[in-house]
């Protein structure tokens, strides 16, 4: 569905009427924005000052750039503002959602707004006389689309409820909007996620077009991302003055690395890390913290965090009610022999321990020829292991009542892991394309 919905997105589609709920920082931005476009946008909100700001050519808030835009397209009569939703949707194709969702005190997020918007929405429904789509742009926990809002229009077959995350950055949200990133449209009607990909088609950015969760969702792992990257740059920072080494110099050459360490790897949900570095390294630096009386609370989580993966890992296979498990691959990756605090060792030992049957092929491990630091760390954890270890995968696959994948196959085996018709435990992620007992886990 996506390639198609991209090749119809190059296709200059025609302007749109556009209903903006809410004209905060998000709202107010999207509007004038999607009004320089060329779309007609009419915003709404209860508060009179923000619409009056608008209607005389103000912005209701500071935003570099935003007053030009709203003076150019209100004089146009592309952009004007209401307090009444029901003149918004008279004529309008779309309806973004912009309210705001805050914390509550547990944490939680709080959808009061949204809910009394999408009623508000769903009781003029019925007088509109042409299809409506729904775009929620506030950001919203994965199900809050399907769970909160759709249920409002079950009975409207003419409406259907997108997800559209926004991604503006206070102080830098006009250049955001104009000079995106990221688009992201999700829903499960075809037709209604081109309608909203299509307002943003003059941007010539193709657009991430998605299930309507994984629109949800996005949004929220691109801002704890985010959140992660500053808390990681000031630990290294708060380390760095603590040695006497300067912080930006290390963080400014770390930067220089963009195969590695500003990049897509290792950005993939799979297996747990391990081998004789990543572990060793993430200690010894803690450990430092420490001496020094620094407490760095994301580096000290790094190695209990992956200790909590493994043990899901090793839950989805205790709790697959499976006897008899075939594994493919024992190094702590692959294209490797290293064993070294390999999370697979861990596994398969607590799954033996849990009297779980076991045989593993790994296409580089041979016991006869490992030896030393290596040898002795696999021996240790489990003793047997020379009886476990089989030279042929399909001897395995014929035994196994389902496959185990702990790292990366090659694409011969791949193909015979999947030709094998064993159900598969991916822990590894790699075969996230098929339905998989891995659902367990993720």
């Amino acid at each position: 569905m996506a390639d198609i919905l991209k090749q119809m997105y190059n296709e200059a589609p025609a302007a749109s009427q556009i209903a903006v709920f809410g004209l905060g920082y998000v709202g107010c931005v999207t509007g004038a924005c999607l009004s320089n476009l060329g779309h007609k946008v009419i915003g709404v909100d209860q508060d009179e000052f923000k619409v009056r700001s608008v209607n005389e050519n103000r912005a209701p808030f500071y935003e570099p750039g935003l007053e030009e835009l709203i003076r150019k397209n209100v004089e146009a009569g592309r952009f004007w503002a209401t307090t009444s939703s029901r003149e918004a949707l008279l004529d309008a194709d779309v309806a973004l959602v912009a309210v705001g969702t805050p914390s509550e005190k547990n944490g939680n997020l709080g959808l009061s707004q949204l809910r009394r918007c999408a009623e508000e929405i769903a009781a003029i429904v019925p007088s509109l006389k042409k299809p409506l789509v729904i775009a929620i742009r506030s950001t919203v926990f994965p199900g809050t689309c399907d769970e909160v809002v759709a249920p409002l229009f079950s009975e409207y077959p003419q409406v259907d409820v997108v997800s559209n995350p926004e991604f503006l950055r206070e102080g830098t949200a006009v250049r955001d909007f104009t000079e995106p990133a990221l688009i992201v449209v999700g829903g499960s009607n075809p037709a209604a996620i081109q309608r909203v990909a299509d307002l943003y088609a003059p941007l010539n950015i193709p657009p991430c077009l998605v299930s309507l969760r994984t629109a949800e969702m996005i949004k929220y792992a691109c801002n704890a991302y985010h959140g992660v990257k500053v808390a990681f740059a000031n630990e290294i920072g708060a380390i760095c003055d603590k040695l006497g080494v300067s912080g930006q110099e290390v963080m400014r050459t770390f930067c220089q690395d963009t195969r590695l360490n500003v990049s897509a790897a290792y950005l993939k949900p799979g297996f747990a890390f391990g081998g004789s570095c990543l572990p060793k390294d993430l200690r010894a630096l803690v450990y430092r913290a420490g001496q020094l009386d620094l407490t760095l609370p994301l580096l000290e989580s790094a190695l209990p965090s992956n200790r909590e993966h493994l043990a899901r890992a090793v839950d989805a296979a205790l709790t697959s009610g499976v006897q008899r498990i075939g594994v493919f691959g024992l190094s702590f990756k692959e294209n490797t022999d290293d064993l070294r605090e390999s999370p697979a060792v861990a596994m398969l030992e607590q799954l033996i321990g849990k009297g779980r049957d076991l045989k593993v092929y790994d296409p580089h491990i041979s016991l006869e020829n490992i030896y030393g630091a290596n040898r002795n760390f696999v021996l240790n954890h489990i003793p047997h292991i020379g009886r476990l270890l089989e030279p042929d995968f399909e001897q395995v696959a014929a035994w196994a009542e389902c496959l185990l994948i702990t790292q990366k196959p090659s694409e011969a085996m791949r193909r015979i892991i999947e030709n094998s018709g064993k159900p598969i435990l991916d822990v590894a992620g790699v075969f996230a394309d098929r339905q998989a007992l891995s659902h367990a886990i993720r």
